[in-house]
């Protein structure tokens, strides 16, 4: 179809398929649901190309194709064999798709926390018959103890009564400390758990992090000492995330190596957000890890891969 400018969208918001991309239609008007493999193609229906997908029109005609994935590995989970760029669901908590042999998954199910509170004193999670996911129902306890059970989180005030309306005040913030990197190099990801928002509720926060690119030059370390504990780039560098560039340049710390067995990790560390464009014309923001000082030991972190450590985990535990 020929392209119509100026451009005419739909007013409704785009609702994919959990991971599902929005990818331009041929025309670079519309964002469109992208196809997946083995669904029919065209040029106003592209293929998910963020998965490695194309649009192969040697075997269909009448100006449609059909998605086909670029030559890969195949992967294994559980005995059973998924080709690259296959979307698959092995629990109805999990959507994944095979990636020249590795697995990534995104939960269709919420995994937040909830933490006592006046309006909810007994939060509990309860499974309903037909349905996937555990849902948060709120227990009524006697009006004695149910200022007793959120405690652990509100302040109470002796001169007055924390308002229902007003939690965010009243909310005895707990943080706890970020994660290690999931990356030894390259883009990562860091998590910690947090109730600093209006609700106070207890909710994962992520920030990406870097602790050195995988292609950064290592420096020769001085006479005398057996590491280099801090870098920094000679020019300004741009950060990658899937398929997108920061819109800004930045000269980041980076945490260098030894040479007698030890590690280099951030030991003081800043958060920050950076924005992000992708080759689609989208931009984004997501908070971001910047290094301030490093620190050189012995207590070397194993496959802190996030990848293996939360998604493979939760699979095997589905399954039993």
């Amino acid at each position: 179809q020929a392209c119509t400018y100026p451009c005419q969208c739909p007013s409704q918001p785009l609702q994919c398929p959990a991971g599902t991309s929005h990818v331009l239609d041929a025309c670079g008007c519309c964002k469109v649901c992208a196809r997946q493999l083995g669904e029919l193609c065209s040029l106003q229906k592209p293929c998910d190309h963020h998965k490695g997908l194309y649009c192969d029109f040697s075997k269909i005609h009448r100006g449609s194709g059909i998605c086909l994935a670029h030559e890969g590995a195949t992967c294994d989970l559980l005995g059973k064999i998924y080709h690259n760029g296959e979307s698959f669901q092995p629990t109805c908590k999990l959507q994944c798709i095979c990636m020249d042999g590795a697995i990534g998954c995104i939960p269709l199910c919420s995994e937040d926390l909830r933490l006592p509170s006046p309006d909810c004193p007994n939060p509990r999670r309860v499974k309903f018959r037909n349905k996937c996911c555990e849902e948060w129902i709120c227990e009524e306890g006697t009006e004695q103890n149910r200022f007793q059970t959120a405690m652990a989180v509100f302040r109470e005030d002796p001169a007055e009564k924390p308002e229902l309306n007003n939690l965010q005040e009243n909310c005895l913030v707990q943080t706890t400390e970020w994660s290690a990197c999931s990356k030894s190099c390259g883009i990562g990801i860091s998590a910690r758990v947090t109730n600093d928002n209006p609700q106070c509720r207890l909710e994962k926060e992520t920030r990406l992090c870097m602790v050195r690119p995988c292609d950064f030059p290592m420096e020769k370390t001085k006479k005398g000492k057996k590491c280099v504990r801090t870098l920094k780039p000679r020019q300004s560098l741009r950060f990658e995330f899937s398929g997108c560039t920061s819109t800004r340049s930045y000269r980041p710390k980076f945490c260098g190596g030894c040479t007698d067995g030890r590690c280099c990790t951030p030991y003081v560390t800043s958060t920050a957000e950076v924005e992000f464009r992708c080759p689609e014309g989208d931009f984004f923001q997501r908070k971001m890890m910047f290094i301030k000082m490093c620190s050189c030991h012995y207590d070397c972190p194993r496959d802190n891969d996030i990848f293996l450590a939360t998604y493979h985990r939760k699979m095997i535990g589905d399954h039993v």
